[in-house]
């Protein structure tokens, strides 16, 4: 399940580099500004999945899947796989992350 939510933010940070490389194609924005951007954006969010997924373990399972879910990386639906105990776990995780 992870995997899924993972893959998904990976779409995501591909997407924003995408869209800064789609900016400087139609010439709204300086090479050397776009380069620094892009570079800036895939440091940063190297960071983010590395601090995210690079430490998982079993302690961790519940508390990634609880973050991906409080950031809207995976839904409810996804968490089909799970019994409804963990399932409900999970969802009172992401809660209290979002505080």
């Amino acid at each position: 399940m992870i995997e899924t939510g993972l893959v998904r933010e990976l779409e995501n940070g591909i997407d924003k580099i995408d869209r800064i490389i789609q900016q400087w194609k139609v010439k709204k924005s300086e090479t050397k500004e776009t380069y620094y951007e892009i570079y800036q954006t895939l440091t940063k969010f190297d960071k983010h999945i590395g601090w995210r997924y690079n430490d998982m373990k079993g302690s961790t399972y519940l508390n990634i899947l609880a973050i991906q879910l409080a950031d809207k990386v995976i839904s409810i639906d996804d968490l089909h796989e799970y019994d409804q105990d963990t399932q409900d776990k999970i969802v009172i995780i992401s809660m209290i992350n979002e505080e």
